[in-house]
């Protein structure tokens, strides 16, 4: 009866919507076609998300939890307490319960599937448990795996864990890590998975070929000269712990990021490559997919609620964000926000210039291809026929960096499988898009999406029937997805 009801409700609001748009299209024919500022979202938009998307707890460890009620209780913090406490803090910023949390399993006990070209790769148990954790290792066996991926046990892991970043974190840093991992952290007797990784691939002594060809040296980060102390910490969190080359970051043919900080090559953190089925945007100050245009706040909020005036996360940012980013401190998203705008453009792109032509012709009734027209029936409620969306519910698609490469997987991906932006404390209605693959067939999907990549002044490429094929293999739509 529920779903009914809510079926019922979001066909009214739906209805609703389009039929608003037809009675002020009718109302102002004789008006300006220009394109007028976006209006509030729709009222009852934000009720219905919650009817059909209800919130999920983060997936805050709960010794988090614990360990700061314990020392609120004393007052006055020991020093041991501190070091506990900034080790939360650098766990969540490492966001280390992404990898080694899997799904209704108990924080950092590991099992979590990681894909890979050779097959899955399972996260191990960093819990303080003796016979499958860390709980036998001493600080020395844990700061040579995260500085050199090198266990107590001698064997090299595979890069999967960003341990080339982690090489670049001060001693404090380390220390506190160990602490809160092996002080804080409640045990767990999960038991580690064997890695489904065939033979030969899976043997180990090649990674220790890789890790001396590739790996770089370990060392803390040292800030360049003349680098003042908020650059110089987002450096550090962005190259190091927040390990963002790690997806961002091209990779070669032997998985090496290609670049692991801010070199003459204007590598690092450009972006392009494919991770996890989503085309991962680039984090540089350039145009055609970066940031350009944002300014420090647009990217401080984006990073601690995933949204922002100019577009909304999608795919794993969405872990990072909930996770990790919107329990970091004002000071350092704004630290890491700062240095991220100070990278230079690599792609030379031209900055984005809205055109009219799509929305003027969706204004009077008269879409020109077919994805238009699908365009109009499927998406303008939300996105409206001019692109713009509505602020930060229904993300704008008119200059939206996804849709301003030639790579158009996340655009395909967004419509088969639906989308759903992050729940924070600070952004609680995590709001969802509903899934169009049993709507829509290769063809239509190839259709819309090549529209929208390319109205309203979008740079991005037309797709085909076939590139939607593919990826369709692999989507599912968002409400099944694990969390």
């Amino acid at each position: 009866m529920m779903k009914r009801l809510i079926l019922i409700s979001a066909l009214a609001l739906g209805t609703a919507a389009l039929a608003a748009s037809a009675a002020y299209n009718l109302a102002h024919a004789d008006e300006s076609l220009s394109v007028p500022a976006p209006p509030k979202p729709p009222v009852g938009a934000r009720l219905l998300n919650r009817e059909t998307a209800p919130l999920r707890p983060l997936a805050t460890p709960p010794a988090d939890a614990a360990l700061a009620e314990r020392v609120a209780k004393k007052g006055s913090p020991s020093a041991d307490d501190q070091q506990l406490l900034r080790g939360a803090y650098l766990a969540r910023a490492g966001d280390c319960v992404a990898c080694h949390t899997s799904k209704g399993g108990a924080p950092f006990a590991g099992g979590l599937a990681l894909a890979s070209p050779i097959g899955a790769i399972y996260s191990t148990n960093i819990t303080p448990d003796k016979e499958h954790g860390i709980g036998d290792w001493s600080y020395e066996d844990f700061a040579r795996l995260m500085r050199t991926g090198v266990t107590k046990a001698g064997y090299t892991v595979y890069p999967a864990m960003p341990y080339p970043s982690y090489s670049r974190l001060t001693d404090e840093d380390m220390q506190a890590l160990y602490a809160y991992f092996t002080k804080a952290v409640p045990p767990s007797a999960q038991a580690n998975r064997a890695n489904d990784i065939p033979w030969p691939l899976s043997m180990r002594w090649p990674l220790a070929i890789w890790r001396k060809l590739f790996a770089p040296t370990p060392a803390p980060y040292a800030a360049p000269a003349g680098t003042d102390a908020q650059l110089a910490r987002g450096a550090y969190l962005v190259e190091g712990l927040g390990h963002c080359g790690s997806c961002h970051t091209p990779r070669s043919t032997t998985m090496q990021e290609k670049s692991l900080r801010e070199d003459s090559s204007r590598l690092y953190l450009s972006g392009g490559q494919v991770v996890d089925g989503w085309s991962v945007p680039s984090l540089r100050n350039e145009h055609g997919g970066g940031i350009a245009g944002w300014s420090q706040a647009d990217l401080v909020e984006f990073l601690r609620t995933g949204r922002n005036q100019y577009t909304a996360s999608f795919g794993a940012m969405n872990d990072v964000i909930e996770h990790s980013m919107q329990y970091m401190t004002e000071a350092d998203l704004n630290a890491m926000s700062r240095y991220l705008l100070s990278l230079g453009p690599r792609n030379g792109a031209e900055p984005y210039r809205y055109d009219e032509v799509a929305a003027t012709a969706a204004y009077e009734g008269r879409p020109q291809t077919p994805g238009a027209a699908l365009y109009l029936d499927r998406c303008a409620a939300c996105h409206r026929s001019n692109g713009t969306g509505y602020g930060k519910a229904f993300p704008a698609l008119a200059g939206n960096p996804v849709l301003q490469t030639p790579d158009a997987t996340s655009a395909i991906r967004i419509i088969l499988q639906g989308g759903r932006q992050p729940s924070t404390d600070s952004a609680t209605a995590g709001l969802v898009m509903a899934p169009y693959a049993q709507l829509l067939n290769d063809q239509q999907v190839a259709e819309v999406t090549s529209y929208i990549q390319t109205a309203w002044g979008n740079r991005g490429a037309t797709v085909s029937a076939a590139d939607v094929a593919k990826i369709r293999k692999t989507a599912k739509p968002v409400e099944e997805r694990a969390p």
